[in-house]
């Protein structure tokens, strides 16, 4: 049997000399982003701009929340259109950290649950941060949405 390493622990023991980990992989302190919009008659494709992710932020683990929102209701979380770090614009991506499900009924379902819906992944972006984001889909929609996302950056 082979013993294997991750990159961090590679870099911690097993390279000479040994390599820094980034805070944001080894002891880094956990922080939360949290909003709540009380959605009134919310109209399908319509886009709530929820908060910032700072540059350099490790993304965890997020969760949505929401009342049961009306017939054929649909929520997506992503981000809107930012400038990375290096000046370049990135598109808007409606569905990037959770695909357009369900809110036709109250429920509590996770955010950023896998590599491909950025588990894990680190924010890019310029000064203003990544602007994260909730969209309505399928039928206009009435009630409370929240979302929690937690990360690491320093």
């Amino acid at each position: 049997m082979a013993t294997v390493y991750s990159v961090q622990k590679t870099k911690w023991d097993q390279n000479v000399p040994a390599e820094k980990i980034d805070t944001n992989e080894l002891g880094g302190r956990i922080r939360v982003a949290h909003a709540e919009y009380e959605a009134s008659a919310l109209a399908s494709g319509d886009v709530i701009e929820m908060f910032n992710i700072p540059n350099g932020a490790r993304l965890l683990e997020g969760s949505l929340a929401h009342d049961a929102l009306g017939g054929s209701t649909t929520l997506s979380v992503g981000h809107e259109a930012y400038t990375n770090s290096a000046g370049t614009a990135v598109s808007a991506a409606a569905a990037a950290y959770k695909a357009a499900a369900a809110s036709t009924s109250a429920q509590k379902v996770d955010v950023l649950a896998t590599l491909a819906l950025g588990s894990g992944t680190v924010v890019d972006a310029n000064k203003d941060g990544l602007p994260v984001t909730i969209t309505m889909g399928g039928a206009a929609g009435t009630g409370t949405i929240e979302l929690t996302f937690k990360y690491v950056i320093d």
